[in-house]
């Protein structure tokens, strides 16, 4: 099946009005040669991937949606080039009709935190449709020993069977995950010490996007709620935005940790910070610098902790639909291309960029 199974869901939806651009953007892309060059990691030319992980020792993670009639591995470790399933091929072993509780069904994303291990979000929604028998969870996984640590489930009120959970990021100071949930529109905080789950913001205008912003594609004009995510390394703010419009917004990552915060005062205490681009992944580094694509400039952008946007990277032949992003230990910033609304062009890729 097709990228456009997103209309599966009804996430795509027609658009109308063009959106603006922020105040704080430098729109021209600098040409110099102290321009980072995109390099090369990884490519496959057999199936799609979206994710990117890179571990503090340099190991290097991707993962691949059950999103096409054509599926193999789930989540691979590239070995030499190589993709080999990871954390084994049990795992990656899953075929319609099997139990996928101990089976990744339909991984979105992987991040690899600062504490060795691999977080792996499988929303279980094959071909973007409903989950898979409950089968949407969230793996810990030990990079020293390849071994599950853990896994999470979610009940109904927090991510049900019409829920896609997306993209992760992890704070290991105050016990907790944050999580997109793409096709409602919601944040899903997570206590990684006890299990405990939340969804905040659910319907909220900042997890959804701009009916007034016009995202058209490659000839398709799509709508999908939030999506990119991006903690603070201090894990002060929770950043976070809608794919197809170009608002961006944070929220007090305190706040989220408190479940016994109200959802009005989580709905009262959510930031705008403006316009500045479409896209799909986000990340800090720990500067506080925000780098995120700009899916309909084929670029890479830098936001400042003053909100201030400078592109640093632009290639209409190499970033078609930069997804997802990882900063190694040594200052590189890696970048997943899914391709999505593209024909595909094989294989889909991964680059990386000196910070």
């Amino acid at each position: 099946m097709s990228k456009l199974n997103f209309l599966v869901l009804g996430i795509f939806l027609a658009a109308c009005n063009s959106g603006q651009t922020n105040k704080n953007t430098t729109d021209t892309i600098a040409t110099s040669t102290a321009v980072p060059q995109l390099e090369e990691v990884f490519g496959d030319t057999a199936y799609q991937l979206t994710g990117v992980a890179v571990a503090k020792d340099g190991r290097l993670f991707t993962n691949y949606p059950y999103w096409a009639d054509k599926h193999g591995y789930s989540v691979v470790e590239v070995v030499k080039g190589k993709p080999v399933p990871y954390p084994d091929t049990a795992w990656n072993s899953f075929q319609k009709g099997d139990d996928g509780q101990n089976k990744f069904v339909c991984v979105q994303s992987v991040v690899a935190d600062d504490q060795g291990f691999l977080w792996v979000v499988d929303a279980a929604g094959i071909s973007l449709g409903p989950v898979y028998q409950a089968a949407n969870k969230v793996l810990k996984i030990n990079l020293a020993t390849n071994q599950v640590d853990r896994i999470y489930h979610f009940p109904e009120t927090v991510a049900g069977k019409d829920s896609y959970l997306n993209d992760i990021r992890i704070d290991n100071v105050n016990g907790f995950a944050y999580m997109t949930s793409s096709t409602n529109g919601g944040i899903v905080v997570l206590n990684i010490k006890t299990g405990e789950s939340r969804l905040v913001l659910h319907d909220h205008y900042s997890v959804k996007s701009d009916p007034q912003y016009h995202f058209e594609l490659n000839g398709r004009t799509m709508k999908v709620n939030a999506d990119g995510i991006a903690l603070t390394a201090d894990q002060q703010w929770l950043y976070y935005k809608p794919l197809t419009d170009n608002k961006l917004y944070r929220i007090n990552a305190a706040l989220l940790r408190n479940f016994k915060t109200s959802m009005r005062t989580l709905q009262d205490s959510v930031k705008d910070l403006g316009r500045f681009v479409t896209t799909d992944g986000m990340i800090c580094d720990k500067a506080g610098n925000l780098y995120m694509g700009d899916l309909e400039k084929n670029a890479i952008v830098k936001i400042t902790p003053d909100l201030q946007m400078h592109y640093i990277a632009q290639d209409k032949t190499k970033l078609l639909w930069p997804d997802s992003y990882s900063i190694s230990a040594d200052g590189y910033l890696y970048i997943s291309c899914s391709q999505i609304t593209y024909p595909p062009v094989l294989p889909y890729k991964i680059f990386r960029l000196k910070l």
